[in-house]
């Protein structure tokens, strides 16, 4: 299979202006669709993502559309809407005329009420097979800046991850292959509890040790609901794993380490979901990923500990303590 050069990213949002601006440079045909067409209008005018990626010039060779059945006329479609909303938009598109080669997930989240990842929504809603994953450590800014980053791109056919990874890969943009969908997926998702973790240890100052520790056993609990869902452990020590998790713990353009922080200075989270641009995948992950754990049976207290303080308004300081109080147990 040869993937042709019609690219349509589904999602204005930092990370799909960031693709389409990282294809278009490669030369590409990109069209990057909004669900906004006033939003869409202003961002075709100004040349620039205001809201979502400010600053940085989008080039005039990307058609910016609000039009769903433009977007669909493409070879490859890339998904790259928040989670919480992939339902919404593949019900736009369920029963379209479109028949892509290959469909590519950038979207980070677990489903609140399936509990499904974002290519499972894809496939079952869709009934399409040729579905590829890109997840990593891959923020926004620095990549559309031309800064030098890697990513892992996953799919259960070998050739399509292959064909994906040539589509994306360039001088300043490493893609590497995977066939774990499931683990690339999973790390992409769960590495941002962990980031909220690190948001409330940076907003109760709680230094480099206990920092240290969120990312240790953080990855401890991505490995142990992966192995239960059929992932691969190594995958969590690659770039989707703890690659990605170092980069959103510690990134001040991280939202999910910014949402932990801001909830130490007593913002209340419904007050930080209303005034944010973008969203904080970590927050719904959380519920998602705490009710998983409990019905399979999975100790995560990690997470158990962050779903305390966002959901139950449990204090951030009570929270520390019950974790470091824990029953002493071997590593």
């Amino acid at each position: 299979m040869t993937i042709n050069k019609r690219i349509s990213i589904l999602g204005d949002g930092g990370w799909g202006t960031t693709l389409a601006i990282l294809l278009s440079k490669k030369g590409l045909s990109v069209r990057l669709w909004s669900a906004f067409p006033d939003y869409a209008d202003t961002v075709k005018q100004n040349s620039e993502n205001i809201k979502f990626l400010p600053g940085i010039k989008i080039p005039k060779a990307i058609d910016i559309t609000s039009d769903i059945a433009k977007a669909l006329d493409a070879d490859v479609i890339v998904v790259a809407v928040p989670s919480q909303f992939l339902r919404g938009i593949i019900a736009k598109i369920k029963g379209a005329s479109f028949n892509p080669q290959i469909i590519v997930s950038v979207v980070k989240g677990i489903e609140n009420t399936t509990f499904n990842r974002p290519s499972e929504i894809i496939r079952q809603d869709l009934g399409y097979d040729n579905i590829a994953v890109l997840s990593g450590p891959t923020i926004a800014y620095e990549i559309a800046g031309g800064l030098p980053a890697t990513s892992v791109i996953a799919s259960v056919s070998k050739d399509v991850a292959k064909q994906a990874q040539e589509l994306f890969m360039s001088d300043r943009f490493r893609v590497y292959t995977s066939t774990d969908i499931i683990g690339v997926e999973l790390g992409g998702a769960l590495k941002n509890i962990i980031a909220i973790a690190a948001g409330i240890s940076d907003g109760l100052k709680l230094g480099t040790n206990a920092k240290a520790a969120l990312f240790t056993r953080g990855l401890v609990e991505m490995k142990r609901l992966g192995a239960a869902l059929g992932a691969e452990q190594e995958t969590f020590n690659g770039l989707s794993g703890i690659g990605d998790l170092v980069t959103t713990c510690i990134s001040l353009y991280s939202r999910n380490r910014t949402v932990g922080e801001e909830i130490t200075r007593g913002k209340k989270l419904s007050d930080l979901i209303e005034n944010m641009d973008m969203v904080a995948e970590g927050i719904e992950t959380t519920r998602s990923v705490y009710g998983l754990s409990k019905k399979i049976g999975i100790e995560m207290p990690i997470t158990e500990q962050v779903y305390q303080v966002l959901f139950k308004d449990k204090n951030p300081h009570t929270a520390v303590s019950d974790l470091m109080l824990r029953d002493k147990k071997p590593e």
